[in-house]
């Protein structure tokens, strides 16, 4: 696995071993971040939630995001982020919490820019944690979620105020943008 472009470009991201991490594949990670920068989405303050290996925060940190924070409940990936950080030289750009993603969600008080999600496939949670999302102040008028999950579970169009713009599908994945309704 490595990083597409930016800074870090070409660069080699360490996966946790003995984990059913599943990260996005280099063409789904390229689809996410050609189309947000097509959209000129701000990457000021980025949130990565099932981070696994980190490719999502980091992919955003060598494109140029100020601050990543990681979201991933298990401690050998949290311990890989950790270590790519440092192997990328981004340690100063981001902070990992080693917990459950929704608790995380309950948690932090903050808005982001963008918020990346890749779950597991198949995971149960996704509707329940988008919902959470939409409901929290992480969320903001103008913050983009966009969470990869299975081409073969499609996702609701809405939840609250959050409402899906675009869709990308790639073989199994499926790539999905969400933003509140203004």
């Amino acid at each position: 696995m490595r990083i597409i472009s930016g800074v870090a470009k070409g660069r080699h991201i360490k996966m946790p071993k003995g984990t059913p991490t599943r990260p996005a594949t280099e063409l789904v990670r390229g689809a996410i971040f050609s189309s947000l920068a097509n959209l000129g989405a701000s990457s000021d303050n980025v949130l990565d939630l099932f981070s696994g290996s980190g490719s999502l925060g980091l992919e955003a940190l060598s494109r140029g995001a100020g601050w990543v924070d990681f979201i991933d409940r298990d401690k050998r990936c949290c311990a890989i982020i950790k270590e790519n950080l440092a192997n990328l030289g981004f340690g100063q750009q981001a902070r990992v919490y080693c917990l459950n993603v929704s608790r995380a969600i309950d948690l932090v008080d903050k808005e982001y820019n963008l918020i990346l999600m890749d779950p597991p496939y198949p995971s149960t949670e996704i509707d329940s944690i988008l919902e959470q999302l939409a409901n929290s102040p992480l969320v903001g008028c103008s913050t983009i979620v966009c969470t990869t999950h299975s081409s073969r579970r499609p996702l609701r169009q809405e939840y609250s105020s959050m409402k899906m713009f675009k869709e990308l599908k790639h073989g199994d994945s499926t790539a999905a943008f969400f933003m509140m309704e203004s």
